[in-house]
């Protein structure tokens, strides 16, 4: 028997990017159940942008401080999950690219995730989604060289 689907639901991520010496680096977080590599992300918050929304999960789940680049988002991927029942649920993540200046030594959900810096072409690879890899790759080739 097919899975069941349900409706698409909407979240907002920030793509953390720092310039160093030696170029740009994202920054990943890891998910609370699998430890997968993925972006700060979460569910809309109420009297909050989609932008702020991602700022403030870019906060609560990795300590960052920064500025969102823009005010659009950058690109939007899916992803799904399965329950236990074979429902499907499908999320749409639209990404904002955020600008790092610190990262703090602590933060809510510092004991419930891990975080790294890495190279683009690197972090491409660690993350699930296929949409979020491109988004990814795509942003930090624009952000280097400007706007296309």
């Amino acid at each position: 028997m097919a899975p069941v689907r349900s409706a698409i639901f909407r979240q907002y991520g920030a793509l953390p990017f720092t310039i160093t010496d030696v170029g740009m680096k994202v920054l990943l977080v890891t998910t609370r159940g699998r430890r997968g590599w993925i972006i700060p992300k979460g569910w809309p918050i109420r009297k909050l942008s989609a932008a702020a929304t991602a700022e403030r999960e870019a906060y609560e789940e990795a300590g960052l401080i920064g500025t969102i680049v823009g005010e659009e988002p950058i690109g939007s991927y899916r992803y799904e999950k399965r329950g236990g029942t074979r429902r499907t649920t499908v999320f749409e993540v639209s990404v904002f690219l955020f600008a790092v200046k610190e990262q703090l030594l602590e933060w809510p959900e510092k004991s419930e995730r891990e975080t790294q810096w890495f190279q683009p072409e690197e972090a491409s690879k660690l993350v699930g989604p296929t949409g979020l890899a491109s988004i990814m790759l795509a942003a930090t080739r624009r952000s280097v060289v400007g706007p296309a």
